[in-house]
């Protein structure tokens, strides 16, 4: 049975889960029977919750809970925000208390259903460090603490005739108003629901210990309600087997995934109070107790108008995730694949090629040469690199915004108006003279590296001006972390290149004894890509890789990173003598198919390929590109190829047993990978492959 066929029944319980809940907070037969109320609310419909808890461990990443976390705070904060208007009408808010607060957002939730959003969390975090253990100790700590909560819930009539167990409890209960929390309660849940999505059941088995199970938790449940031993009816022994045999069994009949129904039974569970709500008010003017005596009416009309909502609310997130979809479809029309393995590996044999003690300093500037900035420093730090270089503090300020952590050094000028992006986002700034260090100094305190003009004559202080190096040592608010040069001609080994290479390290760890002589010892680095790869034994504390990180250097052990694709959009005959493209200059020699494709030189493909000089991949075979590359579109010759629209034509890349690499394009286009990656358009979507 397929994942797509095993979760389709979670999807249908979602809504009778969220239907039950709507029993517990309506009690519908307490007018009729209060047994047959009791075994429907505080019995039967007690298993919605754990079925909720367990089928979000089923689908949690325990290892990396941090998406998961964020998202279930942001709905758990815009679902406050929608009930303080009836917060503010019941004046919950009179007395309030900063106390009262924390208990609210921790525990106990701001309306009497929220408590969910805080146990789920809460709970997540736990089970996130309880994972870290075996699983056995991971289950039996679990099962510990819900035990405990069982004494302050169902079974609190014990632990109220033993003084400590007590005084314990009533020290509980100042903290949060229930055990049934993420605390004590949603922990085994979330843990059963984590392994249970592993295992394989038989449905005759799993519906036999489920009857089992819920006819115990029933018993148990009449029992502890006749001795009055409940200061609250949510948890019971027997709710935990119950809860994972209802799933066990789901598990076992087949049922397509209907994503519909989870936003249904969200916005049920989400907005039914305050349906519930809205109808005592308007009962109130027939009768104060309209509903009092007919708890029945108020569950199916609460239910229908929950249900009707959440039709309409399920729908129009549907409608906007397809437009939000459709917006943000990654490969639609031209993109590139950036293959995290291979960034990987380039950085790991960097690294084993860097000299004792130094680290890589990741370049991501310019988009990280086209690849994407936040996309390739995100997968750096999982790697463990922590210092990057932009060229910009905009640039730095947005890894920054999206969560890049280390230290990101700025190796361009950054103007005085721009200052407060290095102080808010913990930047590092170049040094660009000995001017702009003064500059810097009388805007207050910052991180900085200097740079030191060793022979490329682009920025930094001359290595011979040696004094105003060292009174920038000497300004109150800057703090030197580290000091760098360029090397200008570490391209190559030839005899020249590397005698001016020598002679600029040479200045450069002159300049940096100087420094030390006086008690200065600042991080050195010198190496780029380049240097790295033919002068490693310059050495430095980091080394500044750049274009090797990505594969843009012919060099063994290093893997090109980017891949570029884009979709064919039109395919037409064209007749021979008739022109191609702008201009009269291609014309077809004899009758051929062409292919127009969604790529230009606004994208990034140097119009230097045009006129048959640069071809693409389509199905393996190779397509020239044929008259002017445009803006936006790219004719290519596919007489040769079964081609239709739709189909995904390869610029960098593989297709088949051909390929076609950014060194291939460069050296066609006249000029570098550098520049090829570098200038891929903005609309060029870069995604992880």
């Amino acid at each position: 049975m397929s994942n797509n066929e095993k979760s389709g029944s979670l999807d249908i319980f979602r809504v009778a889960a969220a239907v039950l809940v709507i029993m517990i907070h309506t009690s519908p037969l307490e007018n009729i029977s209060a047994d047959a109320d009791f075994f429907l609310t505080r019995i039967l419909a007690r298993v919605a919750v754990p079925f909720f808890f367990t089928v979000t461990g089923m689908f949690t990443n325990f290892g990396r809970p941090r998406k998961t976390l964020i998202k279930l705070s942001g709905m758990y904060l815009l679902v406050t925000a929608l009930y303080i208007p009836f917060g503010i009408i019941s004046g919950y808010f009179k007395g309030f208390t900063f106390w009262k607060a924390v208990r609210m957002l921790l525990f106990d939730g701001y309306f009497y259903h929220l408590w969910y959003f805080p146990a789920c969390i809460l709970g997540i975090i736990i089970v996130h460090f309880l994972k870290k253990t075996t699983a056995k100790k991971a289950l039996i700590i679990a099962a510990l603490l819900y035990l405990l909560g069982l004494l302050g819930d169902g079974y609190y009539g014990l632990a109220a005739g033993v003084p400590p167990l007590k005084a314990f409890y009533g020290a509980l209960f100042n903290v949060f108003s229930y055990t049934r929390n993420g605390l004590f309660f949603a922990p085994i849940f979330l843990l059963l629901g984590s392994n249970i999505g592993r295992l394989e059941f038989n449905g005759k088995n799993a519906a036999a210990g489920g009857i089992v199970s819920f006819a115990l938790m029933t018993a148990e449940a009449f029992i502890l309600r006749q001795f009055k031993l409940p200061r609250h009816d949510s948890m019971y022994i027997f709710l935990v087997p119950s809860a994972f045999f209802l799933i066990a069994f789901l598990k076992t009949l087949k049922a397509r995934q209907r994503p519909v129904l989870r936003k249904l039974s969200m916005w049920v569970y989400i907005i039914h109070p305050a349906v519930i709500i809205a109808l005592r008010g308007a009962s109130k003017i027939i009768s104060n107790d309209f509903f009092e005596k007919r708890a029945l009416l108020l569950f199916v009309l609460t239910t229908l108008c929950s249900v009707g909502f959440a039709l309409f609310a399920a729908y129009a997130a549907l409608t906007f995730g397809k437009l939000r979809g459709a917006l943000c479809s990654p490969r639609a029309r031209t993109w590139a694949e950036i293959d995290a393995e291979a960034l990987r590996s380039n950085a790991e044999y960097l690294q084993s090629l860097c000299p004792e003690n130094s680290r890589l300093m990741a370049v991501v500037k310019a988009n990280a040469y086209g690849h994407g900035a936040v996309l390739t420093a995100r997968e750096l730090n999982k790697v463990g690199i922590r210092a990057f270089c932009t060229a910009t503090a905009a640039e730095g300020a947005e890894l920054r915004r999206h969560g890049v952590k280390g230290e990101i050094l700025v190796l361009g000028y950054t103007h005085p108006p721009q200052f407060p992006l290095l102080k808010f986002f913990g930047l590092s700034q170049t040094v660009v003279d000995h001017d702009y260090a003064k500059t810097l100094n009388g805007y207050g305190k910052f991180h900085v590296h200097i740079g030191v003009d060793t022979g490329m004559r682009r920025l930094g202080i001359r290595s011979e001006n040696y004094s105003e190096i060292k009174r920038i040592f000497e300004m109150k608010n800057l703090k030197v972390d580290g000091m760098f040069t360029h090397l200008s001609s570490d391209e190559t080994t030839a005899p020249s290149d590397r005698a001016f290479t020598e002679k600029q390290a040479e200045k450069f760890f002159g300049t940096a004894d100087k420094l030390a002589a006086d008690g200065h010892f600042p991080k050195l680095h010198l190496l780029a890509s380049c240097g790295l790869l033919n002068y490693p034994h310059l050495g430095g504390d980091y080394v500044r890789a750049g274009i090797a990180l990505y594969g843009g250097v012919e060099r063994e052990g290093l893997t090109p990173v980017l891949s570029l694709k884009t979709r064919v959009t039109s395919v037409r005959n064209v007749y021979g003598g008739e022109p191609v493209g702008y201009g009269l200059d291609c014309a077809a020699n004899g009758n051929m198919r062409v292919a127009a494709l969604a790529v230009g030189y606004a994208d990034g493909l140097p119009r230097a390929l045009s006129d048959g000089v640069g071809a693409v991949l389509i199905n393996g075979k190779r397509a020239p590109m044929i008259g002017k590359i445009c803006m936006d579109q790219t004719i290519v010759d596919v007489t040769e190829i079964d081609v239709k629209q739709g189909d995904i034509a390869v610029i960098i890349g593989n297709s088949g047993r051909e390929r076609i690499t950014v060194f291939d394009i460069a050296r066609q286009a006249g000029t570098i990978p550098n520049d090829i990656l570098s200038g891929l358009g903005s609309r060029v979507v870069r995604v992880i492959k």
